[in-house]
């Protein structure tokens, strides 16, 4: 706990579950029989050689903790005291800690090292994992943010709970994290799979963090989700928020050539070049800072798609920004992922578009690009926090309008924005290659077009 924050306080005293700081939270847990509720012979025995190894009364320590001057309810894993493991005694902790974060609208951080469930306590242990997940729901409801920190080792039900549902996971190099332990999976399986690093590469964490950089993280993030300007739960409920008339992210400066092109054709040339600004150059100089999620929690990563949170003026902002390649299914549900967070916090978000479409290659397909981009769809169309849209270079048919705020859309003048790439529509209208300019002028998709068109609400001015 001390490796994270400057300070913390215990919730659970040290004569264990039944105290008033438990009780007061939680429901009273009925006294457990000699041996847990299995009768399990010497159970008993191995939780006092636990309780004398690491001086605890449970495999979980629950403590209000401040890190960069922000609190927070931190839930801390002892995998010394029987694995890590989960029994009913666990879950009255995790509840107790879970209601209080919502009571003071506080984040909860997860600081998990766990082998699963507790077999010496049956299914009383695994039903742990309901009240974990409704917990975490109400809290996620609540408009609370949760950090989890997988450590090593992070398996079974504690995973599949406590780090999988949480709203931004970290993980320490080399931590061994799955749903199934080292010794439960298939002896031939890939252990790589089974890594922190493996994981990540699977779109399933957001970063793996070197212990020596991980409570500045921690107070990193805290920062930009529950900082002034933020949310963190403090200011009430979504609704409450929404009511708030939260004000937009402000339009980011064009960065790229001034003047608008005289051709359609010229559009796109312009936005094709390669030395134009792309969407990192636009980040850069939009925040003072940022820290990034990553991944589609569906087993895909999109490079190409830059997503998270960063400060901009003393205000966070959320941002989905597209890096000018074509848009992957993970690319399109991991943008979706950060507007739906960002709006449960009620954060505005900031979208950058820049993608020739969304890939169509076979695997694209596989992944489901149509079910993606419609997900995409879904949550830019139910946003209720204000969404600022700018175009910054490519505009290439639904794989770009997807991340478009409808009716706050702006287009920077090195961009375009068209129902069809030029030659794909002469293609699919059997015209000559050499009327592929002619056909560009036809669709109208330079700035000024998309502006006369009512498609856009301007056109940003330089930086």
């Amino acid at each position: 706990m001390a490796a994270v924050s400057e300070a913390y306080t215990e919730l659970t005293d040290p004569e264990g579950p039944g105290s008033p700081a438990t009780a007061s939270r939680a429901p009273a847990a009925a006294a457990f029989p000699p041996d847990g509720p299995l009768g399990w012979r010497g159970y008993d025995e191995m939780r006092a050689r636990a309780h004398a190894r690491t001086g605890e009364h449970e495999s979980v320590v629950t403590a209000l903790a401040t890190m960069g001057g922000t609190q927070a309810v931190v839930l801390s894993f002892e995998f010394r005291y029987l694995g890590g493991s989960l029994g009913e005694r666990t879950g009255d902790r995790l509840e107790a800690a879970y209601t209080l974060a919502r009571e003071r609208g506080l984040p909860v951080v997860s600081l998990i090292a766990t082998g699963g469930s507790r077999m010496q306590e049956g299914m009383r242990a695994l039903a742990q994992l309901q009240r974990v997940a409704a917990q975490s729901a109400r809290n996620r409801a609540a408009g609370l943010p949760q950090i989890a920190v997988l450590r090593d080792p992070t398996t079974g039900g504690g995973w599949a709970t406590l780090g999988a549902a949480a709203d931004v996971i970290l993980a320490l190099p080399g931590a061994q994290v799955g749903f199934a332990g080292s010794r439960v999976r298939p002896a031939d399986a890939d252990p790589y799979a089974y890594s922190a690093e493996g994981q990540l590469a699977s779109g399933h964490l957001d970063a793996v963090v070197p212990p020596d950089r991980l409570r500045a993280t921690l107070q990193h993030w805290l920062h930009l989700l529950c900082g002034a300007g933020g949310a963190g739960g403090a200011a009430g409920s979504g609704e409450s928020r929404a009511e708030d008339a939260l004000a937009p992210a402000p339009l980011p400066s064009a960065r790229g050539v001034p003047g608008l092109p005289e051709s359609g054709w010229g559009a796109v040339a312009r936005a094709r070049e390669p030395r134009r600004p792309r969407a990192e150059a636009y980040l850069r100089a939009y925040f003072d800072d940022r820290q990034e999620i990553s991944g589609d929690r569906c087993g895909g990563v999109d490079p190409g798609m830059r997503c998270g949170f960063g400060r901009q003026q003393g205000r966070t902002i959320a941002f989905a920004a597209q890096c000018g390649t074509a848009t992957r299914p993970a690319g399109f549900r991991t943008a979706a992922r950060l507007i739906r967070f960002a709006d449960r916090l009620g954060i505005p978000v900031l979208t950058l578009i820049d993608t020739p479409g969304a890939a169509n290659d076979a695997a694209a397909e596989r992944a489901g690009a149509g079910a993606a981009i419609a997900d995409a769809f879904a949550a830019l169309a139910t946003a209720r926090v204000p969404v600022t849209s700018l175009l910054i270079g490519e505009g290439g048919s639904g794989g770009a309008l997807a991340l478009a705020a409808p009716d706050r859309l702006w287009a920077t003048p090195d961009s375009y924005f068209s129902v069809i790439a030029p030659e794909l529509a002469a293609a699919i209208l059997k015209r000559d290659p050499a009327q592929i300019h002619e056909t560009a002028d036809q669709l109208r998709i330079r700035p000024q077009d998309l502006l006369d068109l009512g498609v856009i609400r301007g056109i940003a001015p330089p930086a």
